[in-house]
């Protein structure tokens, strides 16, 4: 892709992006909000995102346009998934206008981006249609518990079970499938679950997906002894319906998959604790205010905004992204317990964002 200024005839780049561990730039992950409606308490706990907890103003989020560009900037530099998140992205309004121009956008070679969502479901009853509609392509649904009291201490605003799985409906009637099930565990709150939520999600197409606690941010109050391992997990559902690995559906991929013998569908294991996998990461996150993290575990974030809002063109909003991935060397999951001894204390950036 060629650009002009003044008269000097300017390259964006149109191949892949390594960092210094040539890892490539291939995901990009969007935050368009800091608010959700939920207040998960291993996210945004009461405690710290109560009603004194100032938001965003909306000027200071990126604006949509803003988050067009750089997307299509991305795309030169080999990004080709992208994934909306929050905050709950579904309350961002015009979310649908979003999708629509992202899906407008193409590769170098002309193929489509793959754009995806992570939602808690809320809004999915009056939203899918709209956005499966403006081309998105799936969505990703975060669900810790099948038991209304836990869900409820869970999401801890008294959201019922009953309203998620009505999203979850809407999603595969409107073709936002397969709808895949996030679900963080932890220790001593829904481990017992494990069996339960397989044998739920067992044989109806949606795609169960079990995540370790992680430590990100620090208002989650963290400790490792609360982190149920994937390997217990996968041993755990294997001893009731016997599993067999699968290869992973793209490059960077963060689940480990496995599959039902008797081929009743699949689960997944994220192992960001146990079993590190930096060195295949792909991803780098943008926040709600334009901040650029190539770690989910980042402490700091490169202002993005300030470039986008300086009059910079494409070709140096693009060099700016070169240098910050090209510099890139986060390995923080592999490196975590050194680090954990080390850093106590250090300021972490909080999931809610910085998007899952």
């Amino acid at each position: 892709m060629t650009l002009r200024e003044g008269g000097r005839a300017r390259q964006l780049p149109s191949t892949g992006l390594d960092d210094r561990f040539e890892r490539q730039l291939r995901d990009l992950r969007i935050s368009v909000t800091d608010r959700c409606n939920f207040r998960c308490v291993y996210c945004m706990p009461k405690e710290i995102f109560g009603r004194d907890y100032v938001f965003l103003e909306r000027d200071e989020l990126l604006s949509f346009p803003e988050i067009v560009r750089l997307a299509r900037i991305g795309t030169r530099l080999g990004v080709r998934k992208l994934r909306i998140t929050g905050g709950e992205p579904l309350l961002r309004k015009g979310i649908e206008e979003l999708i629509a121009e992202l899906a407008e956008l193409r590769t170098p070679d002309g193929a489509r981006l793959d754009i995806a969502l992570t939602t808690n479901a809320s809004a999915l009853p009056v939203k899918a249609e709209a956005l499966k509609a403006a081309g998105l392509q799936r969505v990703t649904v975060s669900l810790d518990s099948l038991d209304e009291e836990r869900f409820q201490a869970i999401n801890d605003v008294r959201f019922p079970l009953a309203r998620v799985f009505r999203g979850i409906e809407a999603a595969e009637s409107a073709g936002l499938g397969p709808v895949k099930i996030n679900a963080v565990l932890k220790r001593g709150v829904n481990d017992h679950e494990i069996v339960s939520l397989a044998e739920h999600f067992r044989g109806t197409g949606r795609i169960l997906r079990f995540i370790e606690f992680m430590d990100v941010g620090a208002s989650n109050d963290w400790k490792l002894d609360e982190v149920v391992p994937s390997a217990e997990v996968v041993r755990t559902v294997n001893e009731v319906h016997p599993l067999e690995p699968l290869g992973a559906t793209s490059p960077g991929e963060t689940a480990k998959r496995w599959r039902y013998r008797d081929g009743m569908g699949e689960i997944g294991v994220i192992s960001s604790v146990t079993d590190a996998f930096c060195g295949s990461c792909t991803r780098a996150r943008v926040s709600a205010d334009g901040r650029l993290f190539t770690c989910l575990f980042a402490d700091t974030g490169f202002d993005l905004r300030s470039v986008l809002r300086s009059g910079a063109d494409d070709a140096e909003v693009a060099a700016a992204l070169t240098g910050v991935w090209r510099a890139r060397d986060d390995r923080y999951s592999e490196l975590r317990a050194a680090l954990t001894a080390r850093g106590a204390g250090r300021e972490r950036i909080e999931m809610s964002y910085i998007g899952g």
